[in-house]
């Protein structure tokens, strides 16, 4: 059909024109013999001073021909019908046309000359009709023509937007698809991050839990590190005490062993020196070793000079050097060194 559509309508057009162009030849024809068949009569028929208006006539009934047959291609085009009178006016003129034109030959009762001359105008009247039934026939297929294009436009515009609804309907249900898979996407998403959030939640809180159970037990590490430290120290203190005890201990014994030796040791040199004093005077020089010792005792019970040097038997002069060693040892040492060196 839409192949077939602008083919019928060109021949439409071509049928038209063709028809247009036969009935205005025909029309034209019609008139100009017409004229040329009325206006001799019309003028036998006129006064002489109104010979020269004999093809009026014939001009005014080809004009009412002229208007009918244009106005009746115009109302078959557009489909309408003017009523009785344009009917009336045709056949009027057609009929007018056709005793005008067989007039001339009737009077002479030419009977060749009224078919010759009935020719025209009857072609004329028949063409007429039959150029307006068939533009009525045209204009009624050219309807239907428009009618079953319009049908079809209207399919294919049906058509059309059945595929646009049904592009926009799968459209929208893609996107209704896609938008569900983006939603399943997220929710998924969603809960891969809740899954994960609570794993880590749940990671998180054991590593609290392990780091607080780390910090409990370094706290009672701590703790325990303390209070043994603690005790270690009050350990180390009641060590450090009781060896302080023990060593002062030991200082007041040994003090005491020293202080008992040392009054030992003094009351044995005592009975020494006095052993040593009892001795009285020497008869001659003593041995150095024996003099020295003499000597130490008179100086520790306070005897002058001249009595130590007389119970050792030495010299005056050596018993003052040994007198003064008692006195000041360290610079008797300091002699010493200075001799040695």
């Amino acid at each position: 059909m839409h192949g077939g559509g602008p083919v019928n309508t060109a021949h439409v057009r071509s049928a038209e024109r063709a028809l247009s162009a036969g009935t205005w030849l025909i029309v034209g024809g019609a008139m100009l013999y017409s004229i040329l068949t009325v206006t001799p009569l019309a003028a036998a028929h006129t006064p002489d001073e109104w010979a020269w208006t004999a093809p009026i006539l014939p001009l005014v009934v080809d004009a009412a021909v002229v208007i009918v047959v244009r106005l009746d291609a115009v109302l078959a085009r557009l489909g309408g019908h003017g009523g009785r009178w344009p009917v009336a006016l045709r056949w009027m003129t057609g009929a007018m046309t056709l005793a005008l034109n067989i007039a001339d030959s009737a009077l002479k009762k030419d009977l060749v000359g009224v078919a010759v001359h009935a020719v025209a105008p009857l072609l004329l009247i028949v063409t007429a009709e039959t150029g307006l039934a068939y533009r009525r026939a045209i204009a009624s297929a050219v309807t239907a023509l428009e009618e079953r294009q319009r049908a079809e436009r209207e399919r294919a515009e049906e058509a059309r937007r059945e595929r646009e609804e049904a592009a926009r309907r799968q459209a929208r249900e893609e996107r209704e698809h896609a938008a569900a898979l983006a939603r399943e996407q997220r929710e998924h998403e969603a809960r891969l991050a809740r899954e994960q959030a609570e794993r880590e939640e749940r990671r998180w809180r054991e590593e609290r839990e392990q780091q607080a159970a780390r910090e409990q037990a370094e706290r009672e590490a701590r703790e325990r590190h303390e209070r043994e430290r603690k005790q270690r120290e009050r350990e180390r203190e009641r060590a450090e005490r009781e060896a302080a005890e023990r060593r002062e201990q030991e200082r007041r014994e040994r003090e005491e062993r020293e202080r008992r030796e040392r009054q030992a040791r003094e009351e044995r040199a005592e009975r020494e020196r006095a052993a040593l004093l009892e001795r009285g005077p020497a008869a001659g020089k003593l041995p150095e070793d024996e003099a020295r010792a003499i000597v130490a005792a008179a100086f520790g019970a306070g005897l002058p000079v001249r009595a130590a040097a007389e119970l050792c038997g030495w010299s005056v002069g050596w018993v003052s050097a040994r007198y003064a060693e008692h006195r000041d040892p360290a610079a008797h040492s300091a002699e010493l060194a200075i001799a040695s060196g």
